[in-house]
């Protein structure tokens, strides 16, 4: 599993792990029941404290992204589709909410917001 996290970031440790599962998760890159590594594995992986991943697991599977089985380890949980897409729709209108509000304090237009999201959809 791919999971990069930065010490000089001000998003916690656990927090960066957790959002980095969900895109994953959220992409298909990780598939429904697919084993995740245990905490410990993980843990050394990324060398930080068992307490960190056991806490981004903890908080994956609080969002049902992921289900825990005592001695057999983390999975991704079984999921429709639809739901995915609801939860990917979601975080995506929760970061745009935050660029438009960014954008009304910096006196930008909608008419120069959506030329700036137009060249950028265009672009990616």
């Amino acid at each position: 599993m791919d999971i990069i996290i930065s010490n000089s970031s001000a998003v916690p440790l656990y927090e960066q792990i957790q959002n980095q599962i969900k895109s994953q998760i959220l992409s298909g890159n990780l598939l429904s029941d697919q084993s995740l590594p245990s905490i410990r594995s993980l843990a050394k992986e990324l060398k930080v404290s068992i307490i960190t991943t056991k806490r981004a697991y903890e908080e994956l599977e609080k969002e049902g992204y992921i289900i825990t089985v005592a001695g057999k380890g983390s999975f991704v949980c079984s999921q429709s589709n639809e739901r995915l897409k609801e939860a990917a729709l979601y975080e995506m209108e929760s970061k745009l909410e935050e660029i438009i509000l960014q954008a009304k304090k910096m006196g930008i237009s909608l008419e120069e917001f959506t030329e700036i999201f137009k060249s950028i959809y265009m672009e990616v």
